[in-house]
């Protein structure tokens, strides 16, 4: 059973491909609902109009032209799959591949055009990820190697410093190799958050510079932070010389559900905890101007209810700075290494609890 004109002209219009026809003059005849969908113009918006306007430019469309009329692309009156740009309404430049044919009267003269347009920008995005799977595996080879050997190479210049050192205190050499540890942490999670885009053949774009965009590889989970509803609003003060630190420890406590706010050392941490009312506060050891020991006793003085939490990534405590602090009244201590966020949820409540 054929089928009839009436219902091929509907599976035309209802096509998701794009369909235009134009007049002997280059004006737009026919437009179908595929077209209005990717192209973003109604049908009274570009009836009548020059078929240019579908067009990133004039040339583009004459070169188009040019290939129907030519021998080249399917033969004389047709191209074939023919690769072109069509400029939506919004003015995004849209890939299309055409097929169509010059469309003659019966004295042989040109009676307009029609053409079938494929939307190129699903295909090409399967493209592009393919690419980024070789590109992914490749990158994870070359860099995951001399990662490996950095990380080595810092454990045993971290063994040679603490023999070195003997009692005299090496905290912040150590603090500068875990630093260093942590960034090589940091490369290896990229490389596998890339391989999971590949695998899932998903990823996001963001904003770079300009109209430049960039493939967005931040890991989305704040270090297996997980909320805990006794958390929920709890504001609290990072105090790290480590900005990278500062910004990781924050991560982890907003996704519990905590206010982290942030200061690079003690004497910041006071003008921060003297502007606004905080919960708690989280202190590093370590720090120039002024270290933990120091800055606990300030709080201690000045907001004698608030709660604080050090920590340190070494259990040796040349200055005795946890010691002392626990004398006089200190009792959350985090050893970090990195810091455990499940440790780190645990000491809040604990402590917010109190």
């Amino acid at each position: 059973m054929g089928i009839s004109k009436e219902r091929l002209l509907q599976l035309i219009a209802r096509s998701t491909d794009i369909v235009c026809a134009t007049d002997a003059h280059g004006k737009v005849a026919y437009y179908n609902d595929g077209a209005s969908r990717s192209l973003g113009y109604s049908q009274g918006e570009i009836l009548g109009e020059f078929v240019g306007k579908l067009y990133p430019n004039v040339e583009e469309a004459q070169r188009v032209m040019a290939a129907m009329r030519g021998p080249d692309h399917g033969g004389a009156d047709i191209v074939e799959t023919f690769q072109t740009t069509f400029l939506s309404k919004a003015g995004e430049e849209i890939p299309v591949a055409i097929s169509g044919t010059i469309v003659r009267a019966e004295d042989g003269g040109e009676d307009g055009t029609i053409g079938f347009a494929k939307d190129l920008r699903a295909i090409l995005r399967k493209d592009q990820l393919a690419t980024l799977g070789e590109v992914a595996v490749g990158l994870s080879h070359e860099i995951n190697n001399p990662l490996a050997v950095i990380v080595n190479q810092l454990e045993l210049l971290e063994r040679d410093i603490e023999a070195l050192a003997g009692e005299r205190d090496c905290s912040v050499e150590c603090e500068r190799l875990d630093s260093m540890r942590r960034e090589a942490a940091r490369i290896s999670e990229i490389l596998v958050r890339l391989g999971h885009m590949v695998e899932t053949e998903s990823y996001e774009t963001v904003e770079y510079v300009g109209p430049a965009r960039m493939i967005d590889l931040r890991e989305r989970r704040a270090g297996g932070a997980v909320a805990d509803p006794r958390l929920k609003g709890a504001r609290v003060l990072v105090v790290d010389d480590d900005l990278g630190i500062c910004r990781s420890l924050a991560e982890i406590l907003e996704a519990m559900g905590c206010r982290a706010e942030m200061a690079e050392d003690g004497a910041e941490g006071l003008r921060r905890l003297e502007a606004g009312r905080f919960d708690a506060v989280l202190t590093d050891v370590v720090m120039p101007k002024m270290d933990g020991y120091e800055l606990y006793s300030a709080v201690r003085e000045r907001f004698p209810e608030l709660p604080v939490l050090m920590m340190t990534a070494f259990h040796y405590d040349k200055d005795h700075i946890i010691k002392r602090s626990r004398l006089q009244g200190l009792r959350g201590v985090i050893f970090k290494k990195p810091v455990d966020p499940e440790r780190l949820r645990q000491v809040l409540v604990e402590t917010l609890g109190r």
